[in-house]
């Protein structure tokens, strides 16, 4: 097998993990929260951020004021899957950030999410 398909290879079988994270700004302590099917992913939200197109505009608007530098990227929680039986990972995972906006109140001062 040659490299490019035994690259290929190991990418297929790559195991991808479901969960929430945070982007904090530690100047004013401020959290973004979200949850996504795949937490490598994650490095994308970065990226968006030095490109100036983040969904969120206020959090963009930071961004830009303070540099990457002031914010910090942290996993929250990986969801658990289900070996057996039924797993409907798309509700579980909106479940699991539920619970993590209600503990965390990420909203107004405290975070970038609107009620």
């Amino acid at each position: 097998m040659d490299r490019r398909k035994e690259l290929q290879q190991q990418y297929k079988e790559m195991k991808t993990e479901a969960g929430v994270y945070q982007i904090r700004n530690t100047k004013n302590g401020k959290v973004w929260l979200s949850g996504t099917p795949n937490l490598k992913s994650i490095n994308g939200k970065r990226i968006s951020l030095n490109l100036g197109s983040f969904i969120n505009k206020e959090l963009q608007a930071d961004w830009n004021a303070y540099g990457e530098i002031a914010f910090e990227f942290e996993v929250l929680e990986i969801l658990k899957q289900k070996e057996t039986g039924y797993f409907d990972l798309k509700d579980e995972l909106k479940k699991l950030e539920e619970k993590w906006m209600n503990d965390l109140q990420p909203y107004e001062d405290r975070g970038y999410h609107r009620k």
